[in-house]
């Protein structure tokens, strides 16, 4: 459960570090505008439901191959935290991780890579265009005033010179030098063959010769695929000269014989390839809207929250960038668009129904970010929570998303979709971009203030929680709890170790095995089960909160001697086998295996009372709680 202290960022970070096995856990650490980004070299050491369960963290989940963190808004200032306790930087790692993934999910990953660190100089510019769009649209300033002249510079920055950014993002992520890189992009930019390509209909000249093979003279401004490509096989080619170059010689000659050999490859063979591929792409997906038509924009714009959920958005990016460069906007972005819109209308729907004062202020707060462009917070702290309000969101984005397409609207900038940035997208008229966003975020608002929470899951503040009630209906008089440990029960106060025996924990028993298996006392759920395997927290259908913890210290053996049954999440039985453990061998190792079974939320009952003495089998009452 999470606590009802504030905790600070700092205190945060070292929480997450804490629940992902580690600083030295760590492989990769990026961030995007609303969750840390994780690749960890052993995923089975991180815990999940402990890292979604602290106060600050909306969600945490294995996805594409990197362990998610979602934060909201204020991912930035937890992000420094969590670099700077684990005294990491962005995109850099000391191993690669070892886990072997799917071909999608490191496809997937490969793209979030590169283009996260990049994300906040994306959104910068993008938002500088968006107030571009505004002054000029709404006559604020003269068209050819210096001022907009600056403020349209700065919109360009990071897309003109796109090449650059990306090219230091993907040495990190490819793990090779990033001087070397930029050298790739600042010849794919070089005067030589951007000026000549701003010529050719006046020259009729299109390439260069070099020993017979002719160097295509292509416009690399705001290309994506290019430079990714020429870095990663230059990953490759560096890695090897770099090998056979003797120490002494390396600082001369390593860079020199890499560029020797990568600007040719680059000019005559990966660019003119990288930039063919992104004018298909940009051309396919123009296809793909003009066969589809309103079909296409309505699985997209129904979908996108979905891809966002598992941040699988982010292969989108390079198309949505390409079709930018290629065709002045983008119709990808559309769907974003609906997709925002909507998860806030759905927010704002709860927000007007809930009755509960501090899910209400939740609703609120959430709606506003997620029309600011940042759906996060109303995506997973309201609208996935009452499960009915984001599938009218998804519903009302993909109607939108389609209305939208019949009016050929496109996104002119790569901004966030929000209130702030509508002035970036363009349709028959912008008349159909007002109509399209209040339509999205109107029915799913509707929809989720007449359907979308029950009558059960809209209780005031003095109303006990569902979960509670349920508890106190199910133990009128009392509840008899098993014992999951056939052996000797003995007092909690005997254990050798003050935090269970002071019941710092809660209350309960303790019992010496006789043999090393533990079964499960109740019918239930797995609510926690550690990487050590040496401790297992339980959940019964009436509410109960039990951990059983084999032997004390016993964290320190990292698993070994313990063998699970079940995982965490799973439904048990009472009576089920849940975890074999190697008494002999744990003594040996110098450990008591006296296991203590506690009531973690005992404050939820009027009494825990130890039930049995001697002798206990798994059939053995040991403990009666009273409600």
């Amino acid at each position: 459960m999470k606590g009802i202290d504030i905790m600070t960022n700092k205190d945060l970070a070292i929480k997450i570090i804490e629940n992902i096995g580690g600083e030295k856990n760590i492989s990769q650490l990026g961030h995007c505008a609303t969750r840390l980004r994780f690749n960890l070299k052993d995923e089975s050491k991180a815990n999940i439901t402990a890292l979604g369960n602290l106060e600050g963290v909306l969600r945490a989940q294995n996805s594409s191959g990197q362990l998610q963190v979602v934060i909201g808004a204020k991912v930035n200032a937890v992000f420094d935290e969590v670099a700077a306790q684990a005294n990491i930087t962005s995109g850099n790692s000391e191993e690669e991780t070892k886990v072997k993934k799917n071909k999608l999910s490191a496809f997937v990953e490969t793209i979030a890579g590169v283009f996260t660190p990049m994300i906040p100089v994306l959104i910068g510019c993008g938002m500088t265009k968006s107030l571009s769009s505004i002054l000029t649209n709404f006559q604020l300033v003269a068209k050819d005033s210096s001022i907009l002249l600056v403020i349209n510079m700065i919109g360009d920055l990071a897309f003109y010179f796109l090449p650059f950014f990306l090219a230091v993002s993907a040495a990190r992520k490819f793990k090779t030098n990033e001087y070397v890189a930029l050298a790739l992009a600042a010849a794919y930019m070089h005067p030589t063959i951007l000026d000549a390509a701003n010529v050719i209909s006046k020259t009729g000249v299109k390439s260069i010769d070099l020993f017979g093979a002719p160097i295509l003279l292509v416009n690399y401004k705001s290309t994506v695929i290019p430079i990714i490509l020429s870095v990663w096989v230059m990953s490759f080619v560096y890695k090897k000269v770099d090998k056979i170059m003797p120490d002494f010689l390396k600082i001369i000659f390593t860079a020199m014989i890499v560029l020797f050999i990568m600007v040719p490859l680059e000019l005559i063979v990966l660019g003119p390839i990288g930039s063919y591929a992104g004018v298909w792409i940009a051309n396919f997906v123009s296809w793909f809207y003009s066969v589809g038509g309103v079909f296409s924009a309505a699985l997209l714009g129904g979908t996108r929250s979905i891809l966002t959920m598992f941040g699988m958005h982010y292969a989108l990016a390079p198309l949505q960038i390409q079709q930018i460069a290629e065709n002045g906007s983008s119709t990808l972005l559309v769907s974003a668009l609906s997709a925002n819109f909507a998860q806030a209308g759905a927010a704002l729907g709860a927000f007007i129904v809930l009755k509960n004062k501090s899910q209400k202020s939740l609703a609120a707060s959430s709606a506003l970010s997620a029309f600011l462009g940042i759906t996060e917070p109303a995506m997973y702290g309201i609208n996935l929570k009452y499960k009915k309000p984001f599938i009218f969101a998804l519903i009302s984005s993909a109607i939108s998303a389609a209305f939208l397409s019949i009016f050929n609207a496109s996104a002119m900038a790569y901004a966030p979709p929000g209130l702030f940035t509508l002035p970036t997208y363009k349709a028959n008229s912008f008349v159909f971009i007002i109509i399209g966003v209040l339509m999205s975020a109107g029915l799913a608002c509707a929809l989720t203030f007449f359907f979308g929470i029950s009558k059960e899951d809209n209780k005031e503040e003095d109303e006990l929680p569902v979960e509670k009630v349920e508890v106190q209906k199910s133990l009128i008089g009392e509840l008899l709890v098993k014992s999951p440990i056939v052996g000797e029960a003995k007092k909690l106060g005997e254990v050798n170790d003050a935090v269970f025996g002071q019941e710092c924990m809660g209350k309960g028993i303790a019992i010496m095995p006789s043999e090393g298996k533990v079964y499960a006392p109740f019918d239930g759920v797995v609510e926690a089960f550690f990487n050590t395997k040496h401790a297992i927290g339980l959940k019964s259908k009436d509410g109960l909160e039990v951990l059983i913890h084999v032997g004390i210290d016993t964290v320190n053996l990292e698993g070994k001697y313990f063998t699970d049954k079940v995982k965490q999440g799973d439904e048990v039985k009472a009576g089920q086998l849940l975890l074999e453990f190697d008494m002999d061998s744990i003594k040996k190792e110098g450990y008591d295996i006296i296991t203590p079974v506690i009531v973690t939320n005992t404050d939820n009952y009027s009494d825990v009372i130890c039930n049995a003495t001697g002798n206990v089998s798994k059939d053995s009452s040991i403990l009666k709680i009273k409600a």
